[in-house]
């Protein structure tokens, strides 16, 4: 069966803490964030943009967490008053992960990939492992 895989990265920088956390991360601060989404189909769709079924999805869809935070993304955002849950790396993926699949057709695998630094990421999807 055919298969297509889509790659875009994308940054935005933030401010958040982890509420409850004894030390450092407990106190507000910052990062830019680096983020990689993976979109893979077996099948190709349409898109608000575009009529025909060309495109697994459309890369709009995928970054929009790049947006300002004014206009519904996280760029110089207070994640805390972002997000509902805590603001940890883990949930960070989570939330662009469930958002974006809300925004993208069904049928997609996604994974995503945030870096709190450039050395420290996690990788977020809801297949089985």
């Amino acid at each position: 069966m055919p298969t297509w895989t889509l790659h875009t990265e994308f940054k935005f920088d933030a401010a958040h803490y982890i509420d409850g956390y004894d030390g450092k991360c407990g106190r507000m601060h910052g990062h830019s964030y680096k983020v990689k989404m993976t979109a893979k189909s077996s099948k190709l769709n349409p898109s608000q943009y575009l009529d025909t079924p060309d495109m697994v999805c459309d890369f709009r869809e995928l970054k929009w967490a790049a947006k300002d935070s004014e206009k519904g993304g996280f760029d110089h955002g207070f994640l805390n008053e972002l997000m509902p849950e805590n603001t940890t790396a883990e949930r960070i993926a989570e939330f662009i992960h469930k958002k974006t699949q809300s925004r993208i057709p069904e049928g997609i695998e996604l994974t995503v990939t945030v870096w709190e630094t450039e050395t420290s990421w996690v990788e977020y999807t809801d297949q089985d492992v």
